[in-house]
């Protein structure tokens, strides 16, 4: 159990979060919570991952587990946000996650205010890498 934030390991299911601190870890915090045993993951690769992602201690405000169906990406190429790119480089396929993403490596100081994410957020995002090509 993490010293910040508590997660369920249940894979592929959606999944919740406790936070234990008011404040978010400094940097990017990589937290793995299941490790896989398949391919491991390196920039260029496509992705399949479900994933949550919510304030540090807010609102959920996006989540494929709901969609019933994965996000696909290429990852380490600026598809997605910075602390994805690096926080899912080098893991396995199969593994679940937790990026603690500070705004600099998010949605930085504009935020998305349609999505409930203020400028300076800290990011959540419980990732499940379900495939690896």
């Amino acid at each position: 159990m993490s010293e910040f934030l508590t997660v369920s390991d249940n894979f592929l299911r959606k999944p919740t979060i406790d936070f234990h601190t008011e404040e978010p870890p400094a940097g990017l915090h990589i937290e793995i919570i299941r490790e896989g045993a398949g391919p491991e993951v390196k920039a260029g690769d496509k992705l399949s991952c479900h994933y949550l992602g919510q304030v540090w201690n807010g609102n959920h405000f996006d989540n494929s587990f709901d969609r019933g169906a994965p996000l696909d990406f290429t990852v380490g190429v600026g598809m997605v946000i910075q602390g994805w790119d690096q926080g899912l480089l080098g893991l396995r396929e199969g593994t679940r996650v937790v990026l603690s993403i500070p705004a600099s490596l998010g949605y930085g100081d504009r935020g998305v205010p349609q999505a409930g994410i203020k400028g300076g957020d800290t990011l959540v995002f419980v990732t499940d890498i379900v495939k690896v090509n």
